[in-house]
């Protein structure tokens, strides 16, 4: 993006990146920084604009369908009768008609008025509307009719409320005269029982969600006391784990190959049987003769499929029994990790409450823009609508970029904290001359230097997600309506579109990693990391396949019950996940650069070994081929 050219010019004369963990610290993508504060100033804009022209007083009190804002003095709306009135008294608003609710704009489709006082017992005729209006002084009919004439006025029938008038409460904060029976909502409700109605799954999430809920909460905790302590464990039972998954893989194969082989000779045996039967019977030809070979076809086919796929299994196992090691070693150092940096397990929670917080805004500010704009009366209903217009309407497209480019940068805050972490408790070789909150002081270098690498990086997250979003809005637009090919063509541009943000996704966490190892920036950080990924291939092939199941067997393993529990497993068991793959870019490099030899010592526990697998590469093309496919690896993290 903006740092590439002057990643090339700041690194010219380099040839090979330098690694010098921990040593200097500079401020890193510092247009990305300007950039990003620029663009959350345009946010705040907005808000501050919905606020000064009074999207958000219209939002708060609610405003009657002549353009008055209710509870306040109002100015003239041109060529809109009855606006610009004094309602300094009149803080609530009401609804002749509450029930005639629009169930696709999901708004409701009548007058508003703005009165001094909600209803507060149903009101049954005309005579009860002047009476209420009389003692309240709270007149429920338009503003040009008089209240102690109601019962005579031939306009009573389209300007007062429909008859009989239900009891209403004030909604808190909002002002909204509301009826305290909701069957008055009976349409809505209905609307929402009939599509829970026809989707079966929902309809029994919703129920098992209602009828479960202390227990799903119980669930939720349980999975978050259980990953927390598989985190620490894991360091105890990786090895046993690793390698039983290892075994079952390769007896899976062996099973799953004799199957088909066995499946394919019984197949053809009875088929010969079949055809000279038949042939004896008959002379005329066998119609179905090429389905039965089509079957027998597809058998053989799939059968030496499984046999090369098996084969190159084992060769693989064989070649990469270094590796899996490395893989068990890498969980045990990442559980001592957490042991050091126990606070690491708290980071889904603050990174949660960032974003709960900013989407609580979000919603907030999109609910200011629903009620801001200018003045237009309505030829239909005759009611007077707020809507932006013009260069304005645009602000809500980039309140939309907004939400999804301040999201992916709060995720990618989590990474980069949790990398600084993990890279200043690697290359500290005296774990006891640790800061004392590694965590803080992570958090301290990201806000002080790497805000700019880390918006960069979310927004190139930003771009692909954009365009993935509004195909996904399309598809579902044209469900039904689109032909086979179109529907295809947009699943596959969709479907690639999620791939191609999944590799940028793990291709930015490691770019990360290395600024917090480097304080470089973005573009050099990602090459970096990459350069270093590619040359240890083998290894991130076994660490993301087989450290990844045995994860995902954790995340299963503590959440079986209940898909709540799972996502709260998935966050804490993903930080884990994190840690190991920043671990294996320090170990990467560490191994690079040091060769154990005084002056040039280890940073690695000792338990990992440090061989760098020279014999396998002596396998010539085979090991050629699995280069290439661990190459292919790094590139498709996608699954």
């Amino acid at each position: 993006m903006g740092c590439c050219g002057s990643a090339e010019v700041s690194d010219a004369g380099r040839d090979k990146p330098e690694w010098k963990p921990l040593e200097d610290r500079s401020c890193t993508d510092l247009p990305w920084f300007l950039l990003f504060t620029l663009f959350l100033v345009g946010m705040c804009g907005i808000c501050g604009f919905t606020i000064m022209t009074g999207g958000a007083a219209r939002l708060v009190f609610g405003y009657d369908s002549y353009g008055n804002t209710c509870g306040q003095r109002n100015e003239p709306i041109e060529g809109v009768r009855l606006s610009g009135l004094d309602h300094t008294d009149r803080k609530f608003v009401f609804f002749l008609d509450p029930c005639n609710i629009d169930i696709i704009q999901r708004k409701i489709k009548s007058m508003a008025l703005c009165v001094s006082q909600c209803p507060t017992e149903e009101l049954a005729t005309y005579h009860d509307l002047k009476r209420f209006a009389m003692i309240n002084g709270s007149e429920l009919c338009s503003y040009e009719l008089p209240g102690h004439k109601y019962p005579q006025l031939p306009e009573r029938f389209e300007k007062c409320p429909k008859l009989p008038v239900p009891e209403s409460n004030a909604l808190p904060v909002f002002n909204r005269c509301t009826p305290v029976d909701i069957s008055c909502y009976a349409k809505f409700a209905e609307a929402v029982v009939t599509f829970v109605s026809d989707n079966s799954m929902l309809n029994r999430l919703i129920a098992g969600v209602a009828a479960s809920k202390e227990i799903i909460v119980g669930l939720c905790l349980l999975a978050l006391v259980l990953s927390m302590i598989l985190m620490v464990i894991i360091r105890y039972i990786s090895a046993v784990l690793v390698w039983i998954l290892t075994a079952l893989v390769v007896l899976g194969s062996l099973g799953g190959t004799s199957v088909l082989w066995w499946l394919y000779i019984d197949y053809r045996m009875t088929m010969n049987e079949t055809m000279t039967k038949d042939l004896r019977e008959t002379e005329e030809p066998i119609d179905d003769m090429k389905t039965i070979k089509d079957h027998a076809q597809g058998l053989l086919i799939y059968a030496v499929s499984a046999t090369v796929f098996t084969g190159i299994l084992l060769l693989l196992m064989l070649f990469m029994r270094k590796r899996v090691a490395l893989t068990i070693a890498l969980f045990h150092v990442a559980g001592k990790v957490f042991i050091h940096l126990p606070l690491l397990a708290l980071q889904p929670f603050y990174t949660f409450l960032a974003l709960s917080l900013f989407w609580v805004y979000w919603i907030m500010v999109l609910l200011f823009l629903g009620t801001t704009g200018n003045p237009e009366k309505n030829e239909d209903t005759g009611l007077v609508e707020f809507r932006l217009t013009g260069a304005l309407q645009y602000m809500t497209w980039y309140h939309a970029v907004g939400l999804i480019w301040i999201s992916e940068f709060i995720l990618a805050c989590q990474q980069m904290t949790v990398a600084g972490a993990v890279v200043t408790y690697y290359f500290t070789r005296d774990k006891t001359k640790l800061p004392v909150t590694p965590i803080l002081s992570s958090v301290l270098r990201l806000v002080r230097y790497h805000l700019g690498t880390v918006a960069k990086g979310s927004f190139i997250i930003t771009l692909v997600k954009i365009p993935r979003l509004i195909l996904m809005y399309i598809h579902n637009q044209l469900k039904g309506k689109e032909n086979a090919c179109a529907r295809c063509m947009l699943k596959t541009c969709i479907c690639c579109l999620w791939c191609l943000e999944k590799c940028l996704n793990y291709l930015n966490q490691n770019a990360y990693a290395a600024t917090a190892i480097n304080s470089t920036n973005f573009c050099t950080s990602a090459r970096d990391a990459f350069m270093i990924l590619v040359e240890n291939a083998l290894r991130v092939a076994t660490i993301n396949t087989v450290g990844d199941f045995v994860l995902f067997l954790g995340k299963v393993k503590w959440s079986s019950m209940c898909l709540f529990a799972f996502l709260v497993a998935h966050c804490f068991l993903s930080i884990f996940e994190i840690v190991v793959d920043v671990l294996f870019l320090c170990f990467a490099i560490d191994t690079k650069y040091n060769n154990g030899t005084p002056g040039r010592e280890f940073y690695m526990d000792k338990l990992v070994d440090f061989s760098r697998g020279k014999n396998s590469h002596k396998a010539g093309f085979l090991c050629t081929l699995i280069k290439l496919l661990s190459t292919f690896h790094i590139v498709s993290q996608i699954m």
